[in-house]
């Protein structure tokens, strides 16, 4: 008999649906899925943390920011150096209607999530489970930040396997440093962030170049319907490109101005009401290194400031050197940004002018070929040079390697790697006719070139080239399209032209080369140099470039200074020689230079034998001194490196007489600074044109001194200012200006170089202008003297700034007036009567307008170490007098003692 309370259940389970018997086992398995998918889940994420950026790399994501080029006034910034276009915008800099259309598009839920939104997540795998589009993605904007500062995706070449591993992982580790970001920055940080990194396209990274390139404005400028087109452009920017697809960006742009509404952002109706809109990118316009402001300069200014942090050992935290085109620097200059605009807006206006006669000059003349008798030897070399601009272009690029690219592959494979040349080739097909060629070459290379020649290789080689030479011919002088420069507000022009007219057309273009600077501080205030940077990479205020006669005002402050000279003092004009063995110049003949339009042959002022270029003038000079040791040590005071030596061993700043002449090369840069001595009572300023350099965050890095000293005498220096100031009396273009002017022309041999230093009180302005290549010159000297090739340029630039009321000038500056007793003779009635005056004008001849007309000197470059030139005989043979003795109490032409306290070496 049972228990009566013991209840025994009756198992049936015939009667239960054979899935129920399985339902453990499902659950069982489901779970240890679950656990198995966790803990791989988990260890992914542990493993992936490792990988992921760490918390202090974080701190300074790598966004490749441009360095700012800001000008003097610390607000214009002149342009940027970069490898991606991408300057940064804070949170506050940036329209709220902005934040609020990326919030309302890319992430909704922004401030409500730490990086990783789960609820959009679950969003995600419901729409991939029941196939469901348009439900929005999973990401949000910390990830897609994350996606974009670390994050590379690149799924090539691999299988789909590879591939989902490779989606898992990165999703993953996107979603980690999300989380990381998350935790290192604000909400408001990561925004910023993200519209600063996200490339935009044609080369605007982030917001702020976004806003430029599409719609000309700084991003806090942006209207609601443009912050939307950009926004929506964050989602593709290749696909929703305003530009290519206009429409198709419109209708994106309406979808970001919807959501904006329905997220309260918007008034109801203001989404409608601005869709109706056209999507304007009529303001489009790329951006480049070759836009902008002061490119030559900007271009210089990164070279010098590269230069500066290797030398001063400037590194980051990490130990590396900063890099000015990614590391966001702030350079401080001194350039005026009004004046930077002023003097391009003159050049462009005078070189359009002078370019159009230079090109009337030579037209049914070919440059290249045009040659006077004595200078018929230099056509090879010229051809010889257009040929190599021919072989420097991409055209023959392309051409050479779809030639000879093969072939030349097996000669390097067969031969240790050599590296087969243009000059190669031609040198082993001319030694088959000239063997002695290879004579002349370096031993081991001659070798190899034999071997070639041995070779079963030698022939495809010649046979190749044979066929490149003719295609080169005929694809040369094939016309086609293509965009050249052009003196337009574009600088440049669509055309057909062959491109061996191309390369002819743009050699012929006259360049400038044009520096301003503050005398009284020495700041840089504008830096011209070149017509247009994109098509022209030279630098030409950096150039060095025969001076010609704006080097006389050395020669003639060494009388002055040294030997207490009046500019009264009088000379024949007649030839000058200094003979062979006087004084310490050690010449092995007589050098008799001469004047380009002969000599009058009665008695002429240093007044006026310097406002005409006398050439006879300044020999007289430099004879009496009987050594160029006294003007190469002015000018060495005056900031110009007189012991400077070129390669080849030579002096920059000749010790023969020529210099007198001008026949020494410098640049721009150099005469602006030393010019700058006679506008500031003699005393120098060294050019500065950075201030200083700061990182990203405004700390200093690097902070430039200031030099100067005391390089003339006041005195003398007031004596060249006087003379600079009647050099330019009256001449055409500066007689009209308001402002204390004093300034010196140059020409130089066959009127390659064009030169005009202007002063003024408060600006000091040198100009070169000139062809790249010696024989790219005017034919005459009407055509091609600095008066007509420089000086223009400084009369239209002085023209707009007088009338610009630019707070660094005024037109109202005079030069100091004479300091005291100066002890040097200007009025030359004084000069012969004992009543003195001080007034520089008096006792000059009556000035004559035409003077102006004709009044250079071209430079002679006289070869005065070799054969003697040509004497000029049809002047009278004279022994030309010293220079008269004053009857006043003026120095006699004696030198003084040499003591420190003249400033001058020994």
């Amino acid at each position: 008999m049972s228990d009566f309370n013991t209840v025994t259940p009756v198992q049936n389970n015939n009667n239960r649906p054979s899935h129920f018997n399985q339902y453990p086992k499902w659950v069982h398995w489901l779970w240890r899925g679950f656990y198995i998918f966790a803990g791989i889940f988990l260890l992914s994420c542990l493993i992936i943390s490792f990988t992921t950026p760490s918390f202090k790399q974080l701190e300074d994501p790598s966004l490749n920011l441009a360095s700012e080029v800001i000008a003097g006034d610390d607000v214009a910034v002149l342009g940027r150096l970069y490898i991606e276009n991408r300057s940064p915008v804070s949170y506050d800099q940036m329209p709220k209607h902005l934040i609020q259309a990326l919030i309302s598009t890319e992430d909704e839920r922004f401030y409500e999530h730490s990086g990783v939104d789960a609820r959009a997540l679950l969003r995600v795998f419901k729409s991939a489970f029941f196939f469901q589009r348009g439900q929005g993605g999973g990401s949000t904007i910390s990830m897609q930040l994350s996606k974009l500062l670390y994050s590379d995706r690149d799924f090539k070449n691999m299988n789909p396997f590879e591939k989902a591993l490779g989606y898992y992982y990165r999703k993953l580790s996107e979603m980690i440093t999300a989380i990381k970001l998350e935790r290192a920055y604000t909400k408001e940080e990561i925004l910023a962030m993200y519209l600063n990194k996200y490339d935009f396209g044609y080369n605007a990274y982030g917001i702020r170049a976004a806003s430029e390139i599409y719609f000309a404005k700084a991003p806090e400028q942006l209207t609601v319907e443009e912050a939307a087109t950009l926004v929506g452009m964050c989602n593709n920017s290749s696909l929703f490109n305003p530009v290519k697809r206009n429409e198709r960006t419109k209708n994106r742009r309406n979808l970001v101005l919807e959501r904006m509404e329905r997220n309260g952002y918007l008034p109801a109706g203001k989404a409608v009401q601005l869709s109706k809109l056209p999507l304007d990118v009529s303001k489009f316009k790329t951006r480049s290194h070759n836009d902008g402001l002061a490119t030559y300069f900007r271009s210089s200014l990164a070279d010098e400031v590269k230069s500066l942090i290797k030398k001063n050992n400037i590194t980051k935290a990490d130990g590396t050197f900063y890099d000015v085109y990614r590391d966001g620097l702030k350079i401080y200059t001194t350039i005026d940004a009004d004046m930077q605009k002023m003097a391009e807006e003159a050049m462009r206006e005078h070189m359009t002018q002078l370019q159009a006669k230079f090109f009337k000059v030579w037209e049914g003349k070919d440059p290249w070929r045009y040659a006077s008798d004595d200078k018929k030897d230099q056509i090879p070399m010229r051809l010889a040079s257009l040929d190599a601009s021919l072989r420097a272009s991409d055209r023959y690029a392309l051409l050479r390697s779809r030639f000879l690219d093969d072939i030349s592959e097996k000669v390097e494979k067969n031969f240790s790697k050599f590296n087969l040349t243009d000059y190669d080739i031609k040198t082993m097909i001319k030694s088959e006719k000239q063997p002695d060629i290879l004579d002349d070459i370096e031993a081991n290379r001659a070798d190899i070139l034999r071997q070639i020649m041995s070779s079963a290789n030698y022939a495809p080689v010649k046979e190749r080239w044979k066929s490149l030479q003719t295609e080169v011919i005929r694809a040369f002088n094939q016309p086609v399209k293509m965009r050249v420069f052009a003196h337009n507000s574009a600088g440049e022009k669509d055309t057909v032209m062959t491109p061996l007219d191309s390369v002819r057309y743009h050699r012929m273009q006259m360049q400038l080369g044009s520096m301003g600077m503050d005398p009284n501080t020495g700041f840089v205030r504008f830096w011209v140099g070149g017509i247009g940077h994109k098509y022209f990479q030279v630098d030409h205020v950096k150039v060095d470039r025969q001076v010609g006669s704006t080097f006389k005002p050395f020669v003639y402050s060494a009388a002055i200074a040294q030997f207490g000279v009046s500019p009264c003092m009088t000379m024949l004009d007649v030839p000058q020689t200094i003979s062979r063995g006087e004084g310490s110049f050690g010449l092995s003949f007589d050098w008799t230079p001469k004047n380009s339009h002969g000599y009058t042959g009665g008695t002429m002022t240093l007044w006026d034998a310097l406002k005409e270029s006398k050439n006879n003038a300044s020999v007289k000079l430099v004879k009496d001194m009987q050594s160029v040791q006294p003007i190469r040590d002015i000018v060495r005071e005056m900031g110009i490196d007189a012991d400077a030596k070129y390669p080849n061993g030579q002096f920059r700043i000749p010790k023969s007489p020529a210099i007198c002449l001008g026949a020494a090369d410098l640049t721009v840069y150099e005469m602006t600074g030393a010019y700058s001595t006679f506008a500031n009572n003699g005393v120098f300023h060294k050019p500065i044109y950075l201030r200083r350099i700061t990182d990203k965050h405004g700390k200093l890095l690097y902070q430039s001194a200031f030099e100067s000293h005391q390089a003339l005498p006041e005195n003398a220096a007031y004596v060249m200012q006087q003379m600079l100031k009647y050099n330019v009396k009256q001449a055409p273009g500066i007689a009209n200006l308001k402002s204390d002017v004093g300034g010196k022309t140059g020409t130089t041999n066959d009127f390659r170089d064009g030169w005009f230093m202007g002063i003024t009180p408060k600006l000091v302005v040198g100009t070169w202008v000139g062809g790249e290549d010696q024989w790219i010159h005017f034919l005459t000297i009407d055509q091609g003297q600095g008066a007509v090739m420089a000086r223009p340029f400084f009369s239209k630039f002085m023209e707009k700034l007088e009338k610009s009321n630019n707070p660094n000038y005024s037109t109202e500056e005079r030069f100091k007036p004479m300091p005291g007793n100066i002890g040097i003779v200007l009025d030359c009635g004084q000069y012969n009567d004992s009543n003195a005056t001080t007034d520089p004008n008096a006792g000059h001849s009556e000035f004559d307008p035409n003077r102006f007309q004709d009044e250079e000197q071209p430079t002679k470059s006289p070869n005065v170490t070799g054969l003697p030139p040509t004497r000029n005989t049809t002047a009278p043979k004279t022994n030309s007098p010293n220079i008269n003795a004053p009857k006043a109490n003026a120095p006699s032409f004696k030198k003084k003692p040499t003591t420190a306290d003249d400033g001058f070496g020994g």
